[in-house]
């Protein structure tokens, strides 16, 4: 096989991979394609992407805003305890959705650095500022 055909095959994986995740976390296939193509057009986030696929864990190598998908992960599981009298909108316990999440707020960070750090920096489920 080709070197082409290689990448190419595993940008399918990795693409059928976001969209099984979509359809676990209740999003749909079109949300799966739809962040697949932000993250396809990222190539730090593309990499995160296969390292996560491969190993189940963050890389943590590309940050936006000054973060890392680790870090987005975490502020989103401290951000949605404020929705802890409302289940049907919690994340913390739907590792798909957490996980998209993540990958999506990355996308949007790279977009929008100074508004997420700001955001991160004052919107946690602490009572504190």
């Amino acid at each position: 096989m080709e070197e082409r055909e290689q990448l190419d095959k595993a940008l399918e994986t990795l693409k059928q991979f976001v969209c099984r995740l979509s359809v676990q976390a209740g999003q749909g296939v079109e949300y799966g394609e739809q962040l697949w193509q932000g993250i396809s057009r990222s190539a730090g986030l593309l990499q995160e992407l296969a390292y996560y696929h491969d190993y189940g864990q963050f890389l943590c190598r590309h940050e936006a805003a000054g973060y890392t998908l680790a870090d987005v992960l975490v502020w989103q599981v401290d951000h949605f305890k404020l929705y802890m009298d409302r289940p049907e909108e919690m994340n913390r316990y739907r590792q798909p959705r957490l996980l998209l999440a993540a990958f999506d707020t990355m996308l949007q960070m790279e977009k929008e650095p100074i508004y997420f750090q700001e955001k991160m920096r004052t919107e946690t489920g602490q009572d504190i500022l």
